[in-house]
């Protein structure tokens, strides 16, 4: 029975004696809707089966088929379930053992109408309470990445006004890297389980700051229409430095330290010259040494160099620039991305041409 139904919560009664579920059910029918099982196996199938889970659970411990701890084990690593929180209903005196499985309380038997009411009614109470600090949180938090993310965007546009680029760059190389993402994961490729791990939808958000290390390059070398000479480059190189310094500040400044956001931000930002063979700068990274973030965001960043134009050059066709991408390919880039570049360069195309 779903609470939607008359605005009830459900309770889970679990139990192998029939009188027990139907004195329980007897107690609580007024106040709640009542799912019934008579031991574990049941129970954990009405759960998975349930439109609307139970609010709460008061749970057998000795059961056929498998008792209240066993159920409460696997309850403890289901997602959907291990919220839900578990009274058990027993004979024993035993309270320590089940506290330490993870029950929330204890009704012994024979029951007590008014301490089962109450035993009820109380730890519904401390549920709703939690779970409306959570959503509280769950929103702060929101509303705290998205000022994050908004704030961060509005940086990258600034320094690609001040490049000349109006902010297409960043745009059109944070697509690049999304859609880069999306077929390794799509394909399963060999780095589809570490891209998981890294939340892949944070490194595409995360390519916005790659280049914001330029603020920090003089206007008569980063606007110069031609070629820089070695003077002139090794201090444009220094973007990337600049730009860890800068994500770092930022880092110290926000509550969550170890943000996975700002971690690709400056993996990305201080190592997306990186070369595969070690030659690139800042550090002189080679191969895996070099963050996956920063790999991806290589490519990314070079193909959208190659075919748009430039202060200091004209732009290249779609087929020079992956021509050149695969000349690249084990030197300067990762050989497994630019492979992947290569099975979709129609879609890189495709952003190409609508971000202009």
């Amino acid at each position: 029975m779903a609470d939607s139904i008359n605005n009830l919560p459900t309770v889970l009664v679990v139990d192998d004696v029939d009188m027990n579920v139907m004195i329980l059910e007897e107690i609580l029918k007024d106040n709640y809707n009542i799912m019934t099982a008579s031991n574990g196996v049941e129970a954990l199938d009405k759960l998975h089966k349930a439109d609307v889970l139970p609010k709460i659970i008061l749970l057998d411990v000795f059961m056929p088929e498998m008792n209240g701890y066993e159920l409460l084990e696997i309850m403890k690593s289901d997602k959907a379930l291990k919220r839900i929180p578990v009274i058990f209903i027993t004979t024993s005196d035993n309270e320590s053992e089940g506290l330490a499985a993870g029950a929330v309380d204890f009704i012994n038997k024979p029951f007590n109408e008014e301490i089962v009411k109450l035993r009820v009614k109380n730890q519904l109470e401390l549920k709703n309470y939690s779970d409306s600090l959570e959503d509280m949180v769950a929103e702060k938090t929101a509303e705290a990445t998205a000022t994050l993310d908004n704030t961060l965007q509005a940086l990258a546009n600034i320094i690609e006004y001040r490049n000349l680029e109006s902010g297409s760059h960043v745009k059109r190389t944070q697509f690049f890297c999304k859609a880069l993402v999306e077929y390794l994961l799509e394909s399963e490729s060999e780095y589809a389980a570490e891209l998981r791990g890294m939340q892949p939808e944070i490194i595409t958000k995360s390519m916005a700051l790659h280049d914001v290390g330029k603020i920090g390059i003089p206007d008569k070398i980063l606007l110069k229409p031609g070629k820089l000479d070695p003077d002139e480059y090794d201090i444009m190189k220094t973007h990337t430095v600049v730009g860890k310094n800068i994500i770092e500040e930022m880092m110290t400044a926000v509550k969550d330290k170890d943000s996975i956001y700002l971690r690709h931000c400056r993996s990305i930002a201080y190592s997306h010259h990186e070369r595969f063979d070690g030659k690139g700068y800042p550090q002189g990274l080679q191969g895996y040494d070099i963050p996956l973030a920063a790999r991806i965001a290589a490519l990314s960043d070079v193909y959208d160099a190659l075919v748009c134009a430039r202060v200091y050059k004209s732009a290249m066709s779609y087929d020079e620039a992956i021509h050149i991408i695969v000349e690249g390919k084990g030197t300067q880039f990762d050989p497994v991305l630019t492979d992947a570049v290569i099975q979709i360069q129609d879609k890189f195309q495709e952003i190409s041409r609508s971000n202009q």
